[in-house]
C-alpha cells in the first residue's frame, strides 16, 4: 500500500536567513525541498529527513570549585535518538576543581565520535 504524499515545513537553522523550506516526501522518498535561499538548507533540511543530528550543551557537577557545576558540550553532532543515553552518562560524571576550558571529560560518548569537553573554568575554593 501506498502512502500519501506528505508536507513538511523546517525554519533553517544553519544561517540568519531563517529560510521557511518546505519537503515533499511519498514512500519515504523525498521529492522535493523548496524554499531554501543557499545549498545550506536544502542540506539541513535533507539530514533532517534522513539522519537528524543534536548536539547538547548540559553541565556536570564539580566538587571543590568556586561553582558547582561545569557547563560543558559535544565536539561533534550525534544522532538525535543518542540524546538520552548520551545525558544520562554525561549525568555520571563529577570532576574536581579546577577545571579548564577545552579539558576532554569523556571520550567517545556512548562508543560515539564525539567528546564531552568542559566549556567554563572553575577556579577551586
Amino acid at each position: 500500500m501506498s502512502e500519501s504524499t506528505i508536507k513538511k515545513t523546517y525554519t533553517c537553522i544553519i544561517c540568519p536567513n531563517g529560510c521557511d523550506i518546505e519537503a515533499e516526501i511519498k514512500d519515504g522518498e523525498i521529492l522535493s525541498i523548496t524554499g531554501h535561499t543557499c545549498p545550506k538548507g536544502e542540506a539541513y533540511v535533507h539530514q533532517e529527513l534522513t539522519a537528524p543530528t543534536r548536539t547538547i550543551a548540559p553541565s556536570v557537577l564539580v566538587t571543590g570549585g568556586e561553582l558547582p557545576l561545569a557547563s560543558v558540550r559535544l565536539t561533534k553532532p550525534i544522532p538525535k535518538d543518542m540524546i538520552f543515553p548520551v545525558m544520562d552518562e554525561i549525568k555520571k560524571l563529577t570532576i574536581t576543581a579546577p577545571v579548564c576550558e577545552g579539558t576532554v571529560v569523556l571520550e567517545k560518548v556512548c562508543g560515539l565520535d564525539s567528546e564531552v569537553i568542559i566549556t567554563k573554568n572553575v577556579k577551586a575554593k
